[in-house]
């Protein structure tokens, strides 16, 4: 399962983080992230999931 969120994480890395966490702030973290560069949310998306 992993793989497939890390594979979600690049392309939409708000989502993957939301598989791996739900609607916590890490979430929201990565949406602002997203928002504010693609790549900063790719990379806060890939540590989320590569840290549980």
């Amino acid at each position: 399962m992993d793989i497939l969120r890390l594979i979600l994480a690049i392309f939409l890395p708000p989502l993957g983080v939301f598989l791996q966490v739900g609607l916590k702030p890490q979430f929201w973290l990565n949406v602002l992230l997203t928002l504010l560069g693609y790549v900063p949310g790719i990379i806060h998306a890939v540590w989320i999931i590569l840290k549980r």
